[in-house]
């Protein structure tokens, strides 16, 4: 039996807002945009009292109401400029990671130049297509370990119209790699294993624990690509990598020790430091 838009509405509110889901109402509300497959404004425009098939809205209320990410439920997240796929194989891109792009348009102010980019764990390409996004006459290879990040990557190229200038390739972080390249992006795993279990439930229920787990201190990741970075690195390179709250002083020593000195740091939308910028040329 088909139900009015108003009454859909009330109902997910109720549902989320009982489940403990923040914005309650405006979460119920865009689950039924993408339900709908229609925009906010359209919904907005149309009149309450039509009446709609409410199954697939109601499954996305219950999918919500047991904390499944919203992303995760549209298959969609905004980063950057760019509106990309998600799934159960990736991390969900979040606005703490564009303070790499941020420091990253500092550290290249030239946009029109060439430059060779790779994106280390790439997940769903977020970092390197909103770079790539920035600089139209650059290339970029973007490695994950996992084949269904890598697909799902390829295609989010393909919907930002960015596959002339990227390639995605599955692989354990640069093993595999040889070349040049004047940036190397990445967001590892920094999450301390014993405190994966205190994560959210959104996260640690849903996201893939591989891409969150960062060892017994957090820093396994960082002691790889740090030592990949020597070979791969441009003599005026970048490193830019994400860390979590309070690992600074931490992933510089790791940089220090493979010859790799601080140039930039950024700041996330918290005030906490999010990214740094590691670089041979200052030594």
């Amino acid at each position: 039996m088909n139900v009015s838009l108003a009454s859909l509405i009330q109902e997910g509110e109720v549902i989320l807002q009982k489940a403990g889901i923040e914005a309650s109402r405006r979460e119920a509300v865009l689950l039924i945009v993408a339900a709908l497959k229609v925009s906010r404004t359209e919904l907005l425009l149309m009149d309450k009292n039509s009446l709609v098939d409410p199954t697939l809205i109601r499954s996305f209320f219950d999918r919500r109401s047991h904390h499944e990410p919203f992303a995760y439920i549209v298959r969609k997240q905004g980063f950057w400029s760019l509106d990309l796929d998600v799934s159960e194989a990736t991390l969900i891109p979040r606005a703490d990671s564009e303070a790499l792009i941020e420091v990253l348009l500092k550290v290249l102010p030239e946009h029109q130049l060439s430059y060779n980019f790779l994106d280390l764990g790439t997940g769903t390409g977020c970092l390197l297509l909103a770079a790539l996004s920035e600089y139209s006459n650059s290339f970029g290879i973007g490695v994950d370990y996992q084949e269904q990040a890598v697909r799902l990557a390829r295609k989010n190229a393909q919907q930002c119209n960015l596959e002339n200038q990227s390639a995605f390739f599955t692989g354990y972080w640069a093993d595999a790699l040889i070349g040049q390249f004047d940036v190397i992006l990445s967001n590892p795993p920094y999450i301390r294993t014993h405190e994966l279990l205190t994560l959210m439930s959104d996260v640690k229920n849903y996201e893939p624990m591989l891409a969150l787990d960062g060892g017994k201190d957090g820093l396994n990741a960082y002691r790889v690509i740090c030592r990949q970075a020597k070979n791969l690195l441009t003599h005026q390179g970048f490193l830019i990598l994400e860390l979590g709250i309070n690992q600074g002083q931490e992933v510089i020593a790791i940089a220090n020790e493979a010859g790799l000195s601080v140039v930039q740091k950024q700041q996330d939308l918290n005030g906490y430091i999010r990214a740094l910028v590691f670089s041979y040329s200052t030594l």
